[in-house]
């Protein structure tokens, strides 16, 4: 079994551009405020998930390893 992650989003950041959605559709949804939100807080570890954290452009995704919460994106410095 591989990794699961743990995938938040800041709704006072998030600016419901929908970058998310369409680089990974299965793992986000916009709701009736235009707000990003998971469509499950822990999912398998796939990429579309990192790439749609990694392409918001106020970088409102946090993805982190579930279970021991270490960051996935962003990285911790």
């Amino acid at each position: 079994m591989g990794d699961r992650w743990h995938v938040e989003v800041d709704r006072g950041v998030c600016i419901g551009s929908g970058m998310c959605v369409n680089t990974a559709p299965a793992a986000f949804r916009l709701d009736s405020a235009r707000q990003s939100r998971p469509v499950e807080a822990d999912v398998d570890a796939k990429e579309p998930v990192l790439a749609a954290a990694e392409g918001c452009p106020v970088e409102a995704i946090a993805v982190t390893l579930a279970g021991s919460g270490e960051a996935v994106f962003p990285p911790e410095e």
